[in-house]
């Protein structure tokens, strides 16, 4: 027995299905022959389009990058050290004859 795996569709594949759709060129029941996609799918997809479409016009200019937080600088601080720590350690190992190369994750 095969498993059978859920297809995943793109973005830009399913922008190009509701597209269509909202063009009325062609019926539902053509649009999934020809895209072999269900016609409640392709119907979950144009609702879900339509509901957030205002969003498309409603995005500000992007923002500027904020700035550090207190908590942000920390988080960057205890990295550097830990690296800084790593990095002594595995010398230190080098030193005593071991090699860090063959250690397990």
């Amino acid at each position: 027995m095969i498993k059978q795996t859920r297809r995943k569709f793109s973005p830009e594949f399913k922008s190009k299905v509701v597209l269509e759709t909202i063009r009325n060129q062609k019926t539902l029941s053509e649009l999934s022959l020809q895209y072999e996609v269900n016609a409640v799918t392709i119907s979950k997809w144009k609702a879900e389009f339509l509901e957030n479409m205002p969003m498309v016009f409603g995005k500000s200019a992007p923002s500027a990058p904020e700035e550090s937080s207190p908590a942000l600088e920390k988080l960057y601080a205890q990295i550097g050290q830990l690296k800084v720590e790593n990095d002594f350690l595995k010398k230190s190992a080098v030193r005593l004859g071991h090699n860090p190369k063959e250690w397990k994750r």
